[in-house]
Formats: C-alpha cells, structure tokens, sequence
C-alpha cells in the first residue's frame, strides 16, 4: 500500500520529503521535476526549512507546511527557516529565523491531515504572505508548484528555487492511479498524465497555489506525497487546504499569528 512513513521517522531521517512504505526505488517524490529557475522576488511567501521541507509564509510569525515534514506539537527551536531570496547561498536579503514553536494537525497518523504550523521566534515584516483558500473556488485549473527540491527522482536538493505549472486531476482519476490510496475529501492531485512535471523528495510542505479571480494568489495544496517524481500516470498529490482552512485559521489564532 503506498502510504508516507510516519512523521517522526521522516523528522528523524531528515530527508524532509515522502515516501512509501514500499522498495526503495518506489520512493516518493517531491522535489521541483521539469521545471525553471524563479525569478528573486517572484514568490516571496516561499520557505526553504531546515529539516529539508518547504513551507509558505502564513502570516508574519507562521509557516504553513507539511505534518510529515515535522514531529508532534509543542516548543521546538531546532528548525531554521530561510526566506528572500530564491539562491538558498546568496546572502544578499536573506532572512533566517529560528522557530519556537511547531503545531501539527491534530489527529495526523501519516495519512491524511498533512499540514502544520511553525511559529517563529520574531516576525518577518518584509515579505509577502501567501493566503489560503477557504472555499473550493479554486481547486481546479492549472497550478503553481515551487521548492527547492531534487529536479530529478533520487536527484540533489538544489540550489536555486524551482517552479513549473501542473493541471489539476480529478479525485476518480488520481484514485484509480493509487489503487484507492487517496483520500479525496483532504487531498487534491495535480500533474500530466504523460508525467514528466512534478513535486519531488524536497518539496514536501511547500505550496501548490493559482491565481484567484482578483488574480492575487491563493494556495490550494501543500506537497504531501506521490509514486516517484514525474511519472506517467501517477500525479502528485497534495493536502487539501480548503478542507482545512477553519482549522488552520483556528491554529493560527492560538498561536498568536
């Protein structure tokens, strides 16, 4: 059955990406597959953090990323959270912030409920945050995907940030592909029937996200899981936000952001 490894194992194994409990060479991707370089300034709510994850900037003290990316709640002050800049060596306008503070969806098992909260320790005034959808207006159409994980299956964490456009798929459709493995009331799937565009091992947490129809950008998804990177007939799949919106926005609130 193709399910991520617990949190704690992958918190523990520092890959900060998904993966199946199956052969290694069935691993799961996400990292940026067939994509370009992003312009600096181009997303500039995206996270690179230290446990190897991707996150978006929430709010001026949170990033929203994947629970498999982190372990359960409570104080934590080991992860660092890179944000400014889309060249991670560049130290020209980066930010570095330590978190005090990570909430993990209540309830999340390694299936389903894929999200997170890291608080940090100060805020980061200068950068544009990234809101979330709160209705399934916009869980449709073609994507923004963007990290800095590997451009290849069982390639290098990059350098520079990545980005690449996928269609969404239909829950049937993805279903079929994951032998019934998805879960469609909180994960959404996008990607190319052909493969060869996709999230992958490194991208786990970071945001799947369209223009809405004020064209200002809303995120959608978060990288969650998928069979490989960029395959035929397996698209990534992604948590769900809008599902999630009151509870995210609940979590936020109590933890002062």
């Amino acid at each position: 059955m193709l399910r991520r490894l617990a949190a704690a194992a992958m918190a523990a194994a520092a890959v900060g990406t998904m993966a199946l409990t199956a052969p290694a060479s069935a691993d799961i991707g996400p990292y940026i597959v067939g994509g370009t370089r992003a312009a600096q300034g181009e997303f500039p709510f995206m996270v690179r953090l230290s446990m190897g994850c991707g996150g978006a900037l929430y709010s001026s003290r949170l990033v929203l990323t994947a629970a498999h990316c982190v372990g359960g709640t409570g104080t934590n002050t080991s992860i660092t959270a890179t944000l400014g800049v889309v060249d991670l060596q560049s130290t020209t306008g980066r930010i570095q912030v330590r978190s005090n503070y990570v909430y993990r969806a209540p309830g999340y098992n390694g299936s389903g409920k894929d999200w997170a909260l890291i608080r940090l320790a100060s805020p980061v005034t200068t950068l544009a945050t990234l809101p979330i959808a709160t209705n399934t207006a916009n869980n449709s159409g073609t994507f923004t995907i963007a990290g800095w994980g590997a451009a290849r299956e069982n390639g290098a964490q990059q350098r520079y940030l990545l980005k690449a456009q996928v269609p969404f798929v239909s829950d049937s459709s993805c279903n079929s592909s994951y032998g019934g493995d998805l879960i469609p009331n909180e994960e959404i799937c996008a990607g190319y029937a052909s493969g060869g565009t996709d999230t992958c091992q490194g991208d786990s947490g970071g945001p799947m996200f369209r223009r809405n129809a004020s064209n200002a950008w809303v995120q959608v998804g978060i990288t969650s899981w998928g069979y490989g990177c960029a395959r035929a007939g397996y698209p990534g799949v992604y948590t769900e936000v809008s599902t999630f919106a009151s509870a995210i926005a609940s979590a936020a609130a109590s933890l002062g952001g």
